[in-house]
């Protein structure tokens, strides 16, 4: 092989590798990116899926869907992200995960929570669940509350996707 082929190769591998390492890498927490991906896990997960099923998702104003806003609390400036569950035969499915569509949210029926990144990440490793992270005022939230508390099994799932989803904090969404 000629020293000039041997180059060429080399440097090949090497944008291949940084293609690859671009394609790969996990989107910012709380990113649109990252919304899109935790509301595909939303769906894969049963506990979520059939426990805010029913009453819960019931509760969606007559729109067919409860709307949740998130955001890392620490990052100013950097915008919200959305995730849309909507009722499938008594069911609750994630139809969309990205940047906000919805401006104002039903405080009768749609959540917004927000937390620092230190606590989000606290929260999807599984340190402490939801009533915890209310009660020490570790997670804000804004919502229907009563009706948060008898879904706790499911809401503490949800705050898992924090973790489970894969994501980069090194840097705040844009």
């Amino acid at each position: 092989m000629t020293k000039h082929l041997k180059s060429l190769t080399v440097l090949s591998g090497l944008a291949l590798s940084l293609i690859a390492g671009a394609a790969t890498a996990a989107p910012v927490l709380m990113s649109a990116e990252w919304a899109a991906q935790a509301c595909e896990s939303f769906n894969k997960n049963a506990i979520l899926v059939d426990g805010l099923g029913g009453k819960w998702i019931e509760n969606n104003k007559g729109r067919g869907y409860k709307v949740i806003h998130m955001y890392r609390s620490d990052c100013e400036d950097s915008p919200q992200v959305e995730m849309r569950i909507t009722e499938k035969a008594g069911k609750a499915f994630c139809s969309y995960g990205g940047k906000v569509e919805m401006a104002k949210l039903d405080s009768g029926a749609d959540y917004l929570m927000y937390a620092t990144t230190e606590k989000w990440h606290d929260m999807g490793a599984g340190e402490y669940g939801p009533m915890k992270a209310m009660m020490f005022g570790r997670l804000q939230f804004q919502g229907p509350k009563m009706e948060a508390m008898s879904v706790m099994k499911p809401f503490e799932q949800f705050l898992l996707l924090a973790g489970k989803v894969p994501s980069t904090e090194a840097s705040c969404p844009k």
